[in-house]
C-alpha cells in the first residue's frame, strides 16, 4: 500500500529507511511518550525492526500494517495498525521532531483509520496515550476519536507504572 498526498508517502519500510528512521526516531520527546521505542535508538534497532517489518511484508501477516512516513525519500515518522483483530486494530504512531505542528500526523492518522474502516472493515480502532502526551491526544480528537477513559497503572515504563487514556473511533 502506498498513499502519496501533497505532504508525504505513507509506504511500506525498505531495507534502506535504516538511516533516515534512526536520525529521526532517536529522540528523548519521542522515547517520552512512547512504550516500544527504546533511547537511545541505535542503528542496530532501525535494522532489526525493519528486518521484522520486511518479514512481516513478505508473509502477508495480516494482524499488522506498519507503513513509513516518507518525506523526500527519507523516514521521518511513521503510523501503524496492530493488534488487527476481526473488527478492531490498535493504532500507533510517531513523528520526527522537526515535522511536529506541521499537520502530517493528523493527515496520516486521519488515512489509515479511514483505510481500517473502509478496507479493512473494522468498526472499531482505539489509541492508548500517556495522559501528558497533549499533542497526541490532540491528533487523535482532531480526527474524531473520543475519550473512553484512564487505564490506571496500564503501562511499565522505565522501571514505574504508568496510567494511560484511551480513544477509540468507530464506525
Amino acid at each position: 500500500m502506498i498513499i502519496k498526498t501533497k505532504k508525504f508517502t505513507l509506504r511500506p519500510y525498505k531495507k534502506w529507511d535504516e538511516k533516515s528512521l534512526q536520525e529521526n526516531i532517536n529522540d528523548k520527546h519521542i522515547y517520552k511518550f512512547t512504550v516500544r521505542i527504546p533511547h537511545p535508538y541505535k542503528i542496530k534497532d532501525a535494522r532489526d525492526f525493519i528486518k521484522s517489518c520486511l518479514k512481516a511484508q513478505k508473509n502477508k501477516d495480516k494482524s499488522k500494517i506498519m507503513l513509513a512516513i516518507d518525506v523526500e525519500g527519507r523516514v521521518i515518522g511513521a503510523v501503524a495498525l496492530e493488534n488487527i483483530k476481526k473488527h478492531k486494530a490498535e493504532i500507533g504512531y510517531w513523528l520526527g521532531k522537526r515535522y511536529w505542528n506541521t499537520g502530517i500526523m493528523t493527515e496520516a492518522v486521519k488515512i489509515m483509520t479511514d483505510y481500517g474502516f473502509s478496507k479493512l472493515k473494522l468498526k472499531r480502532v482505539y489509541a492508548n496515550t500517556f495522559p501528558q502526551n497533549k499533542a497526541s491526544r490532540k491528533v487523535l480528537e482532531k480526527n474524531g476519536f473520543k475519550l473512553e477513559g484512564m487505564l490506571k497503572k496500564d503501562e511499565l515504563k522505565d522501571g514505574k507504572v504508568y496510567d494511560t487514556t484511551i480513544y477509540a473511533k468507530t464506525k
